[in-house]
């Protein structure tokens, strides 16, 4: 009989665990202080300006929020796809897409100067903003995840988790959907009219999230003193690497239709060639640590069986999500619209020219304030409630599994 996976809330005695989290609260801490400096001064102590409105704050809101989708793939792969080796992943993966979609609308909701008014913007929807369709996925999220969660940890309600790990599959597409449309629908822009964006952003969701769960799941193994099997490992690995690969795909087939329209030569030879640091973010963050890199490293014959350049592997797909944001986001506003195509248009206000931006430290505090709040939410939720399995052991979860004496018993008879 299959050994069964058990559940316990981790001690968190040590003084390593409350270290860990002190850290993680210091750094909310100094993130909510750099919110009350913007709020107290305005603005004007950041690097956003009237070109450049989408500043460092919403580079982390919007990475933390397609890979809070992306973190529940695997729950969703056991729920929805039957595969059950995910399903004792499921309760943490639940968890971390509720944290970290948390942690990233702090972000954006601190960021909007007056918070206080997102009353009047779920009270007054309107139908054509994609903002306001956001609105109202964002909850949904929380809900049916939280939902999710339930069924799986109430054994009464673990019949229906199939029924409701596919609405959050459902709901989570959309979600995602709807933050690519957020630029996709911005036809002013030349970086961000395009239809595809809404499905490159849910292939980055998964890459994302995907790399933020499998770095999060070994550390947390590690430092408890948990299991943790190659089969899991494996099985994670070689699933980011095809992940990492659609989104190279996407991104070719992005630009190589923005390179189709002639409008949009102007801002790919800008992003492409001669855009400066979007540019060099573009090649050596998104495209060589977030794609390439990675991509060796998950598919390398020696570099694939060690857990450290795997662990390393994750983290760069997680530094060139951040770079892929920042080249979408802002370098999407930084250059000029085009108000009157055909026409040279120049003024003393600026039109016609690339925006300048330099983020402030207190946008890069916020954002890092965003991140350090889901890590503490996790942190503090797997010390109250069973969400990590106690063991992740090859022979709970490779169905393959032969122990050793076993192995070497056959090969004994093999030989007489």
């Amino acid at each position: 009989m299959k050994p069964v996976v058990h559940y316990s809330a981790i001690e968190g005695r040590s003084l390593a665990f409350w270290g860990l989290l002190g850290t993680f609260g210091l750094f909310l801490v100094l993130g909510l202080g750099a919110v009350w400096v913007m709020e107290h001064n305005g603005h004007h102590v950041t690097g956003m300006n009237n070109q450049i409105i989408w500043g460092l704050p919403h580079v982390f809101a919007v990475f933390m929020i397609i890979a809070a989708s992306g973190i529940l793939n695997v729950a969703s792969i056991a729920s929805v796809f039957g595969k059950k080796m995910y399903k004792p992943l499921s309760r943490l993966s639940a968890l971390m897409a509720i944290a970290f979609l948390g942690g990233g609308l702090m972000v954006l909701m601190l960021d909007l100067g007056r918070p206080d008014r997102l009353v009047i913007a779920a009270t007054y929807l309107n139908p054509k903003s994609v903002f306001a369709w956001n609105i109202l996925l964002y909850p949904g999220f929380f809900a049916a995840v939280g939902a999710y969660i339930w069924f799986m940890m109430e054994r009464r309600m673990n019949r229906y988790t199939h029924q409701i790990g596919l609405f959050a599959f459902v709901w989570r597409l959309l979600l995602t959907t709807g933050t690519g449309s957020i630029f996709g629908f911005v036809v002013a822009r030349n970086g961000y009219d395009a239809a595809v964006l809404a499905p490159m952003f849910i292939i980055m969701s998964f890459g994302f999230g995907l790399a933020i769960y499998l770095l999060s799941l070994m550390a947390t193994c590690r430092w408890t003193g948990r299991e943790l099997g190659d089969s899991v490992v494996r099985q994670l690995k070689n699933l980011l690497g095809v992940f990492i690969a659609a989104m190279f795909y996407f991104v070719f087939v992005f630009h190589l239709t923005s390179l189709y329209g002639t409008e949009n030569h102007s801002f790919e030879n800008f992003i492409l060639v001669d855009g400066g640091l979007f540019t060099q973010l573009f090649w050596i963050g998104w495209v060589g640590v977030g794609l390439v890199l990675p991509l060796a490293i998950v598919y390398h014959p020696s570099m694939s069986k060690s857990r450290a350049w795997i662990g390393i592997a994750c983290a760069m797909v997680i530094a060139g999500g951040l770079a892929s944001m920042y080249v979408i986001i802002i370098g999407g506003q930084a250059f000029p619209m085009s108000i009157f195509p055909g026409f040279e248009v120049s003024s003393s206000f600026g039109d016609g020219q690339i925006a300048s931006y330099a983020p402030s430290i207190w946008e890069l505090g916020l954002g890092i304030g965003g991140i350090a709040l889901a890590l503490a939410m996790t942190t503090f939720a797997i010390k109250v409630l069973p969400f990590v399995p106690d063991s992740l052991s090859d022979e709970l979860m490779d169905p393959h599994y032969t122990p050793a004496k076993e192995v070497e018993v056959e090969a004994e008879t093999d030989a007489a």
